[in-house]
């Protein structure tokens, strides 16, 4: 059924720590989240790049909270924001529950969380086509075993873009970009990844957007970055359902756009982690200075942003300047600068009331959209260690930090597409909701 909304037009497819953060790659503190391979750095300096400091800021005053953060019901959030933010989150959280080890190899837990994301007009349909999917990903997930294994079960999906197709009131459709992880680590084969363009179509209904249909296809392919080799199976069991959480965004957020208050939990602390990476990661970071000063000061401790801000700024200027890119993103030659970073898993490192250690598995996309294939986006694949400390309202980075890649095989049997082809999930309109 086609929503009652005013469609839009589409091609897409779509402990405490010292400080002195480093960002490497995907990078707050002067490289912005582009590749993990440091795909942007290459891009402004034709150099891999290296450490830099990270990101802080002082709290917000008076924040005006829009939506609710924090509730789920059978795994799935609830709550979500009647508002574009939200619909785009909603979309994303009920994609990557879909694809999820745990909704893929238990009924029980799929068809309980297919009660509460779906339309009620819609719960018989959705519930049969998970059915089918699950059905379909054994495959996928038992690696080269013969049967699957759920503790052993590699399934990730991480949202590279978002892009609302229509919206209003009511309803709403969203097609999202993502790249999904799947595999065993039991065995010898690595996971595999892949890229798939999810449309998703809302309603508003019980005061939250909820499923009414979705449809899958084969989405934009990006090789994975040449310098990032693929990891064994058995590196992969740090992000098994029993150790790691997938990310949930709420599209909740103040009046200037950015990350409302977050939790004094660890839920929290992984929620400010997830919503820096990404925001790091966002193109407005090299071409709008206003918005990466705000953004900055959103998201870092105080102690760490002048030092921060003055290296994104020096950055920022290197990559405009070198590749003549304008405040639009794009270049004198039409091409558009694209960088996305999107949450794999996440999961607690250490936590206290005052300061906690996160670690997440990033997928980050980097380069450039245009006819030059030597520039064409890649992917890379990395862990990310985000220290946060609590500044009496919210959680604030103070440190971003890489550790070994994690990458999975190359999609199997899919070439990598044009470089302008990636011109339909760029731009600030695409990014994905935050946690």
């Amino acid at each position: 059924m086609v929503p009652r909304f005013n469609r839009r037009n589409d091609s897409s497819t779509a402990g405490e720590h010292q400080p002195s953060a480093r960002l490497w790659g995907i990078a707050a503190g002067g490289v912005s989240v582009v590749t993990t391979a440091g795909l942007i750095v290459t891009l402004a300096t034709g150099n891999p790049p290296g450490p830099s400091p990270s990101v802080s800021s002082p709290a917000h005053s008076a924040p005006q909270v829009i939506g609710e953060r924090g509730r789920e019901v059978h795994g799935i959030p609830v709550g979500h924001p009647r508002t574009e933010a939200g619909a785009k989150a909603a979309a994303a959280n009920y994609t990557t529950a879909s694809g999820s080890a745990g909704f893929l190899t238990d009924k029980g837990a799929r068809h309980r969380a297919v009660s509460v994301m779906t339309a009620r007009d819609s719960a018989g349909a959705v519930k049969k086509k998970a059915d089918l999917t699950a059905d379909r990903a054994a495959a996928t997930l038992r690696g080269d075993r013969s049967k699957v294994s759920a503790q052993q079960a590699i399934a990730r999906t991480g949202v590279l873009s978002a892009r609302v197709l229509g919206f209003d009131a009511n309803e709403a459709m969203v097609r999202l970009w993502t790249t999904t992880i799947r595999g065993s680590v039991a065995g010898d084969a690595t996971p595999k990844a892949g890229f798939e363009s999810v449309t998703v179509t809302l309603t508003w209904e019980s005061n939250d957007w909820k499923l009414k249909d979705s449809s899958t296809r084969a989405g934009l392919v990006a090789p994975i970055d040449v310098r990032q080799a693929s990891n064994v199976a058995s590196d992969f069991s740090d992000y098994v359902p029993a150790s790691a959480q997938d990310p949930l965004l709420s599209g909740a957020a103040n009046q200037d756009g950015f990350p409302a208050p977050y939790g004094h939990n660890e839920r929290g602390a992984r929620a400010a982690a997830v919503s820096a990476t990404m925001l790091y990661g966002d193109p407005r970071f090299f071409t709008d200075e206003d918005w990466r000063h705000r953004m900055l000061t959103a998201t870092a401790a105080p102690s760490v942003l002048g030092a921060v801000r003055s290296n994104a700024d020096s950055m920022a200027r290197l990559v405009v300047q070198n590749r003549g890119v304008g405040a639009d993103g794009k270049m004198a030659d039409g091409s558009e600068l694209i960088t996305r970073t999107a949450a794999l898993g996440t999961r607690a490192i250490s936590y206290s009331e005052q300061a906690a250690s996160i670690e997440l598995w990033t997928a980050s996309v980097g380069g450039v959209a245009g006819k030059d294939e030597t520039q064409r986006p890649q992917v890379a694949f990395l862990r990310m260690t985000v220290d946060l400390v609590w500044d009496g309202s919210t959680w604030k980075t103070t440190a971003v930090t890489p550790n070994d890649p994690l990458v999975p095989s190359p999609p199997a049997l899919q070439e990598a597409d044009p470089a302008d082809s990636f011109t339909s999930v760029g731009g600030a309109g695409n990014a994905p909701a935050t946690a």
